[in-house]
């Protein structure tokens, strides 16, 4: 498993207090939720670490989180539509955790989502011309500066289509190695290996460029150095593989946020790759408020109380039931169109990872559970149906009172363990040796 990260990093030179603390910020569509952390160090009983050039990979001890509500018009499918309604709410945010904890990070990262953030795994097949010579660096980074043109070139046609503008410009966010093999011979590290043929698999995630400057403004208003911006679920995978780069997890993770739902596939520790749809739990609200005749406010009381007849009756719970399941089937048809873009992986994962805000909807994991929706696709079995607990999320140290961290903040969590990765990655912002070890490390 290999990730790379060519972020803005801080300035290392300050050595505030402040700078020992990282924060994770999720700008939903409904909620901002953000999580400070510590990164400690296991060789020293998990004592706090502060940033300087190196950064030990360790435990995040979590010191704080919260979350305020956002105003409707605050997001559109994922993507920020009016800057300073957020930087309010995120300023509303950070005030309360940092009543909560006493401390004001400085450095941050921030998730992205939304339909138009695309991501794509290509395979590449290159024959070298000279077989018996070692292979560098340089040559290694020209074949994945190679994959990452042809991508993006790709995405930018399906971006320009999808939103009838064909100067439409998409940004670099996160990419990772998937496998590397040297005439049929997979290894973890190609440099130095000699071969006349490399495989590379190659996962590349870009978003709209004018979603990451939106994001970008926010984070300057608010003071904030900006680490980098991570595609939702890839920051999910994150949190499930924790600091353990030879962690051998298979698993399909569905994050069901307010306005979309991320998928992300897992196998053997390897991030296969992410995909993105605009339907979440907002879909549900919708379709409940139009059937029953009832304010959004009201629908979305009467969502989140499916399961209880104790709040209400058994004739309002089966017509708010029948009005979900309109709205369940369009999303389950979302969720087979994106494991179908993993064909190529046989068998699936067995084990199905829901998270996010709406991820507690019964109808949701039941149907999953239940229905014959996986027949189609290249399971070997039908495929256990599981909610993500954050507190068993592996390398998180969780203080007293996390009982109310619950599924929508594992992006959070995700976010921070892209923040330590990418410090990790290197001081030196121009060092070529240093981005690739980190994204060949294993």
């Amino acid at each position: 498993m290999s990730f790379l990260n060519l972020p803005k990093l801080p300035d290392s030179s300050s050595n505030s207090e402040s700078n020992s603390t990282l924060l994770a910020l999720d700008i939903g569509s409904s909620f901002v939720k953000c999580i400070l952390a510590q990164p400690v160090d296991p060789n020293k009983s998990n004592k706090p670490i502060k940033f300087k050039k190196t950064l030990p990979s360790g435990k995040l001890q979590i010191l704080g989180f919260a979350k305020t509500p956002q105003s409707p018009g605050n997001m559109s499918g994922g993507g920020i539509t009016n800057i300073p309604a957020v930087v309010d709410a995120c300023e509303k945010v950070l005030t309360e955790l940092e009543s909560k904890t006493g401390e004001r990070a400085k450095s941050a990262v921030v998730g992205i989502s939304g339909e138009l953030v695309k991501s794509k795994t290509s395979t590449i097949r290159y024959r070298r011309d000279t077989p018996n010579k070692p292979i560098t660096e340089p040559e290694l980074r020209e074949l994945l500066d190679k994959i990452e043109r042809r991508n993006l070139d790709k995405l930018k046609t399906e971006v320009s289509l999808e939103t009838d503008n064909p100067d439409a410009k998409l940004s670099l966010i996160n990419s990772s190695v998937v496998s590397i093999s040297i005439d049929g011979y997979r290894i973890n590290n190609p440099v130095g290996f000699k071969g006349a043929e490399v495989l590379i698999e190659y996962y590349t995630a870009f978003a709209p460029s004018v979603a990451v400057s939106a994001i970008e403004k926010v984070c300057a208003e608010l003071e904030l150095d900006l680490l980098t911006v991570v595609v939702e679920p890839f920051a999910i995978c994150r949190a499930c593989l924790g600091d353990d780069t030879d962690a051998d997890f298979s698993a399909i993770l569905v994050d069901v946020g307010a306005s979309s739902t991320g998928v992300a596939v897992v196998d053997s520790g390897d991030i296969c790759g992410t995909k993105m749809f605009n339907i979440g739990g907002l879909s549900f609200t919708r379709q409940i408020a139009e059937s029953l005749g009832v304010t959004p406010k009201k629908a979305e009381l009467i969502k989140l109380h499916l399961d209880d007849d104790s709040k209400l009756s058994d004739a309002l719970i089966a017509k708010a039931t029948a009005a979900v399941d309109r709205s369940l089937f369009v999303w389950q048809a979302g969720i087979e169109m994106a494991l179908d873009e993993f064909k190529n992986l046989e068998p699936l994962p067995p084990d199905l990872f829901l998270s996010g805000g709406s991820s507690q909807l019964l109808p949701l994991a039941e149907n999953l559970a239940l229905s014959s929706w996986y027949e189609s696709l290249p399971f070997a079995k039908r495929p256990l149906i599981h909610v993500l607990d954050p507190l068993a999320l592996p390398d998180f140290i969780f203080p007293g009172g996390t009982e109310k961290l619950d599924a929508s903040f594992v992006v959070a969590l995700g976010l921070l363990r892209v923040a330590v990765d990418t410090l990790l990655a290197s001081p030196d912002k121009s060092g070529l040796r240093a981005k690739l070890s980190k994204l060949l490390s294993h």
